[in-house]
């Protein structure tokens, strides 16, 4: 061998990538290939992707590494889910194994692979003779089922995410809080177990006040002078009926500051909507449900405090992004919150609003609190950084 390291075939199944969602595992995986495929040009990356429309995701950004190659196919994704589950056939690294094409155009490579990751819990089986790593962002599917449709409920019995787990060679998880749920819950072994952070884009940072754009973003979306930013999936895993109750104590008070709702529209949101419809002080809640990637760093900016009193988090991106942003953030003290936080935030109990009210009083009312918040929340935001998570992962797949 020389002391050289054997060039690998590794298999990375992207089918999360397809719809061109940007949730937390699509930016996950579209952030950490990125920096991987950057630190990486020796071995080979076969990507599978399977989709039988048109792919909605836009795939472009991986025609400048030559060392990537993209393999798609076709099948209805309900009839491949059934056999990858009835079945067990076909095996991902089989399928990806002959020559692979790169958006389309034909190309050589060698045949079989000797990895699969799977950077989130799919339908999908590998051979007994490739290893295989996946990463569990967390088990809030089963630590928090009251929060998911009967739909997703359904799809989480049938995939059998435990028996994923124990199959796999590793497994990769984004905090601690997450690899104690998988030892407790589902008594994986814990050497098994490899904690990799995640990060945010490098483009979140704070933006000078005289920054023309931070007006064109507030005029865009008429946004009020002073407001608390929440952002995330509107969907009740992120107790945003508890902020809204928290922010009717605060109005109560007669207070300047407005509340911003930003994100998609997640399932099971009724409630919240029918909670902003009753609170007396609705006039001063707006939703924003689709702010493009470009816009976000603004809407951080000129946001005077950041609350995500979420029930359960695997890891948590937006309080990170706001902490990059210069942004004093307010968390729920469970899950992985604490980890990514630290003593840069205020942590809260989310099942009381009025702890939430007062931590949003004094952190408004108090300019010294707040500053320490802000200098100590771009110190922590960075010892998250995606080159450091690419290499970590990488020393995952060589070992």
């Amino acid at each position: 061998m020389n002391g050289r390291k054997k060039i690998m075939k590794i298999c990375i199944d992207i089918r999360c990538l397809a719809e061109g969602r940007r949730t937390g595992v699509e930016e996950y995986t579209r952030y950490l290939l990125g920096h991987l495929f950057s630190i990486d040009p020796k071995n080979e990356y076969v990507l599978f992707l399977n989709s039988w429309k048109k792919t909605k995701g836009n795939l472009s950004w991986l025609e400048k590494y030559p060392n990537v190659k993209v393999k798609k196919f076709n099948f209805p994704n309900k009839l491949l889910n059934l056999m990858f589950w009835y079945f067990g056939w076909p095996k991902i690294d089989r399928l990806v194994g002959g020559p692979a094409s790169t958006h389309g155009d034909a190309s050589s490579t060698r045949g079989g692979v000797d990895l699969v990751f799977s950077p989130n819990i799919i339908f999908g089986n590998v051979s007994a003779r490739t290893k295989s790593v996946i990463t569990i962002h967390d088990l809030s599917f089963f630590r928090h089922s009251e929060y998911f449709s009967w739909k997703r409920k359904w799809w989480h019995i049938f995939i059998n995410p435990k028996k994923i787990c124990q199959t796999a060679n590793k497994i990769i998880v984004v905090s601690n809080s997450t690899k104690n749920d998988l030892v407790g819950l589902y008594k994986i072994k814990p050497e098994k177990i490899i904690v990799i952070p995640s990060a945010v884009a490098d483009n979140f940072c704070v933006i000078n006040r005289n920054n023309g754009k931070l007006i064109k973003v507030k005029e865009k979306y008429n946004l009020p002078y002073k407001f608390i930013l929440f952002f995330g999936t509107i969907e009740p895993r992120k107790n945003i009926v508890g902020l809204i109750r928290a922010f009717n104590l605060l109005q109560k008070q007669s207070s300047e500051y407005k509340l911003v709702i930003a994100g998609e529209k997640g399932w099971m949101n009724e409630e919240i909507n029918d909670e902003i419809a009753n609170s007396p002080f609705r006039e001063k809640i707006q939703i924003i449900n689709c702010v493009p990637d470009e816009d976000k760093v603004y809407l951080y900016n000129l946001a005077s405090l950041f609350v995500y009193p979420s029930f359960f988090e695997g890891f948590g991106f937006p309080p990170l992004e706001a902490m990059k942003c210069g942004v004093p953030v307010i968390v729920s003290n469970n899950s992985s919150l604490p980890e990514i936080v630290g003593d840069a935030g205020i942590l809260i109990d989310p099942d009381k609003p009025d702890e939430i009210f007062l931590a949003m009083k004094e952190v408004l009312e108090n300019s010294k609190l707040r500053n320490i918040l802000i200098a100590k929340g771009l110190e922590k935001s960075r010892e998250f950084d995606w080159k450091k998570t690419a290499q970590k992962t990488l020393k995952v797949f060589q070992g």
